[in-house]
């Protein structure tokens, strides 16, 4: 089976598995980072950047269909960091840092988020970070530093919360992201490590020992 294909398949039913276990709270909001957060980025590594930002926005379509959620405000935005971190873990390119620049910039025009400067601080671990995207590691940080920026960002414009929260959330980012960029390291390795296995059996290999042709010549004969 084509290995794209058996990417997707795997990617969607372990996907839709991810969304029903929750990490951690999202504060000010009535909704939870889930495990999907470890696997959605995932996609662009195998499927390319753009196809990979489709997959992670079909899982998390697919979870909003069939739990039949409200497609409330946060619901929707909600869909663009998930795509946006796919991307950047796909794409190859050391330009995708502009992506934290923007994010920073944005914070600091805010009238709240110039209040609380040190959060935008963050984004510079993973704008260095992709400097050296050749290094899974460093490249699955920076993925999910894609998607904490933006929807900072966007969640900053669209729900505020006071200057004293987003200070006081930083401690709690470096725990959360520390544990989301492990995630997908290790996500990135196990499907890697699954679709060669997979993409790799031999059928009719597999089952020569079992089917001996002398046998089934001796059996006919003793019909």
């Amino acid at each position: 089976m084509n290995r794209k294909i058996l990417f997707s398949i795997i990617f969607t039913v372990l996907g839709l598995l991810a969304f029903q276990v929750s990490v951690n709270k999202i504060v000010g909001s009535g909704q939870s980072f889930t495990l999907f957060e470890l696997l959605g980025p995932i996609g662009g590594m195998f499927l390319g950047p753009i196809l990979g930002g489709v997959s992670a926005f079909v899982v998390r379509a697919l979870n909003v269909i069939f739990l039949h959620q409200k497609l409330d405000l946060l619901t929707i935005i909600r869909f663009l960091p998930a795509m946006l971190a796919a991307v950047y873990f796909g794409l190859k390119q050391k330009s995708t840092a502009i992506i934290f620049q923007i994010c920073i910039l944005l914070f600091l025009l805010n009238p709240i988020g110039r209040q609380a400067w040190e959060y935008s601080l963050i984004w510079l671990i993973p704008f260095v970070a992709t400097f050296f995207k050749k290094k899974l590691i460093l490249n699955s940080l920076g993925a999910t530093f894609t998607a904490h920026a933006v929807g900072s960002v966007i969640f900053l414009y669209t729900f505020g919360l006071t200057p004293a929260i987003w200070i006081s959330l930083i401690p709690v980012v470096f725990i959360e992201r520390g544990v989301f960029t492990v995630g997908i390291w290790a996500s990135c390795l196990a499907f890697n490590f699954a679709l060669d296995k997979l993409t790799n059996l031999k059928f009719a290999s597999a089952l020569k020992p079992l089917v001996k042709p002398e046998l089934l010549f001796n059996a006919s004969k003793s019909n």
